[in-house]
């Protein structure tokens, strides 16, 4: 972590705290709209292209709150990465993480070279991995 000072520890930790926060809204709205629609006095679907149109929707929607949840999963292993210090190494080669990858990426645990080849073993994973 010798290249993560003070400063650039705590602008890392407020980007967190913002995407976390966007990250809960989306995820709350989400729900809210889920809710809507298996609703009774949601609204009315008149025919199949509308019911198709739904569906689509419906997917679409579930498949972005999976992302979003499992982005705050990567957030809260960022956090715990701060807390024990092994922030801004990488999980596979142990190097350090340089800070324009952390600013960019603040949960990414894996350096350019070890993402890289982590994705090329890992094609069909759908959850992304920072």
């Amino acid at each position: 972590m010798s290249e993560l000072n003070g400063q650039k520890l705590q602008t890392l930790r407020a980007q967190l705290d913002q995407r976390e926060s966007q990250l809960r809204e989306e995820v709350r709205a989400a729900k809210e709209a889920s809710a809507a629609r298996s609703h009774p006095d949601g609204v009315e679907v008149e025919d199949g292209a509308e019911v198709g149109d739904e569906r689509v929707r419906a997917g679409i929607e579930h498949v972005e709150m999976q992302r979003d949840q499992e982005e705050l999963l990567d957030i809260e292993a960022a956090r715990e990465r701060m807390a024990d210090g092994s922030y801004g190494e990488c999980i596979d080669c142990l190097r350090v993480i340089p800070y324009e990858r952390l600013h960019a990426q603040p949960t990414a645990a894996r350096c350019i070279d070890c993402q890289t080849r982590w994705e090329k073993s890992h094609p069909a994973t759908p959850r992304y991995a920072s």
